[in-house]
């Protein structure tokens, strides 16, 4: 608690947790008035602390504040209350979103952890939700698609499976924007495991995005990506759709003939048919 030169402010923080072992140890030797004393002062060690965070945060020293954050839901861990762990982290996240969000996503990740450790997996999904979105935001499409793993695998155990259809859409567009088309039929190949997810608009929609996608056909990509399905998604994920672009970026391809025919007209288109009924008119032989 003791300032000085090299030491500008009290270290609360540290101080709660000593006064913390003081307590249980006056409490195992039977010295109840010493115990209470040392309880009312760690009490009041975190909240001199929580003042400090406070400030801190009005000060726009976000680091600083977010630190004593993980700091706290390190000593709640350690203290039995996970829960609370994960909300402070879960708060340090929002916190600090606009400003490291390579900072948040980390620590969206550790409240997911400590909600799934604890199998609270619908708070669990809102954090690698938050994860993912973000992933996506700052291109880093690698960990994002892991990160759509995770979230599936986790619908898919409490059997969540329309949202598991979703989840697949997202990850086919990451998988695409990383220029991975075997990544992208695979995922939707597994995802034929999924219970109703087979003969689901949803995996039409797909299974015409892939095709479309394999023959460079940007038009039909476009049309695709501008179904309500894919633009009513996460923000995130419907700007994937939207800014798709097909190797190669050209229209579905034309047949040399095709293109002959519309140069020559509809009676072109006609002739040449008829000639090619004519060549097979006698059979094969």
């Amino acid at each position: 608690l003791k300032t000085g030169l090299l030491k500008w402010k009290p270290d609360y923080d540290s101080a709660a947790t000593e006064y913390g072992k003081a307590a249980v140890a006056f409490k195992n030797a039977k010295q109840f008035d010493q115990a209470r004393e040392a309880c009312l002062r760690e009490a009041e060690a975190h909240e001199n602390n929580k003042a400090y965070l406070f400030i801190d945060w009005e000060m726009q020293r976000l680091p600083e504040a977010v630190q004593l954050i993980e700091k706290a839901s390190m000593m709640y861990l350690e203290n039995g209350t996970p829960d609370t762990a994960a909300i402070a982290l879960e708060r340090a996240g929002k916190l600090i979103e606009n400003v490291s969000p390579e900072k948040a996503v980390q620590l969206y990740q550790q409240a997911a952890s400590v909600f799934e450790n604890e199998e609270r997996l619908r708070q669990a999904l809102e954090m690698l939700g938050k994860a993912s979105r973000l992933l996506v935001r700052g291109r880093r499409l690698d960990e994002a698609a892991l990160s759509l793993q995770k979230e599936k695998s986790i619908y898919k155990e409490i059997e969540n499976y329309p949202t598991c259809y979703k989840k697949t859409i997202a990850q086919v567009l990451v998988h695409l924007h990383r220029n991975d088309y075997v990544a992208a039929e695979r995922c939707v190949r597994e995802s034929y495991s999924i219970p109703g997810f087979n003969g689901s608009e949803d995996c039409a929609a797909l299974e015409q995005l892939l095709e479309g996608y394999d023959q460079q056909d940007q038009d039909q990509v476009s049309e695709v990506c501008n179904l309500p399905l894919f633009k009513y998604m996460d923000n995130d994920y419907a700007k994937l759709g939207l800014t798709l672009v097909v190797p190669g970026g050209g229209m579905k391809k034309k047949s040399p003939n095709a293109a002959q025919d519309k140069a020559r007209g509809p009676a072109a288109v006609g002739s040449r048919a008829e000639e090619e009924e004519d060549e097979y008119s006698g059979g094969l032989c």
